[in-house]
């Protein structure tokens, strides 16, 4: 039996912000959409209605509830903590580049941050989203931010929450997670990418 078959994840991450755009850490503070993120939130509704969902779940942040309803997605959409982005502690706001200045070597999904969280504690807030979305065992799709979903998407294929450091992803950009041959295989069916398969 194919994997497309069985239900999928459709993972969004928000539009653009001008702390995005910057490289800057985006953990709690509520940043607004730029005009271009905005603008990228309504071009996903083309690229979203191929399929039809069960569930819409958004992170809290209003740059996920944004980018959710200028994709057409807004009235159905339930708040889930759990896809909260990362807490970067003292570092909400900073660069990775002035974080290294200070600290040489440092590495988001290796060292986590100080007054924030580690791969390991968000990866335990991915694995309870996973386990409500196999329990709903339908299409679904979920708004977010880039390392709660990279965290998110390394916990579906069974790796550490610290693997989701090798998954890339831009802002509005789409991704599908899914099966291969039946349930005892999820996989990435698409990441990073601009449509649906």
């Amino acid at each position: 039996m194919s994997g497309r078959s069985f239900p999928q994840i459709t993972l969004v991450r928000h539009g653009e912000t001008a702390w995005s755009r910057l490289g800057r850490h985006t953990g709690r503070s509520d940043i607004p959409l730029t005009l271009a993120g905005e603008a990228a939130a309504r071009a996903l509704a083309p690229r979203l209605e191929a399929r039809s969902y069960a569930a819409v779940w958004s992170s809290p942040s209003s740059r996920a509830a944004a980018t959710c309803a200028l994709a057409g997605y807004g009235d159905p959409r339930a708040i889930d903590p759990d896809l909260a982005e990362w807490d970067y502690g003292i570092y909400e706001g900073r660069t990775t580049t002035a974080i290294l200045a200070e600290r040489p070597g440092w590495r988001l999904f290796r060292d986590g941050c100080p007054g924030g969280e580690t791969a390991a504690d968000v990866g335990i807030r991915a694995d309870r989203v996973i386990a409500r979305a196999r329990d709903l065992d339908a299409e679904l799709l979920v708004f977010s931010s880039a390392h709660c979903l990279r965290v998110l998407a390394a916990r579906w294929i069974g790796l550490p929450p610290e693997a989701g450091a090798l998954l890339v992803l831009g802002t509005a950009s789409i991704s599908v997670l899914g099966y291969e041959h039946d349930r005892t295989e999820p996989v990435l069916r698409a990441w990073n990418g601009e449509a649906l398969p």
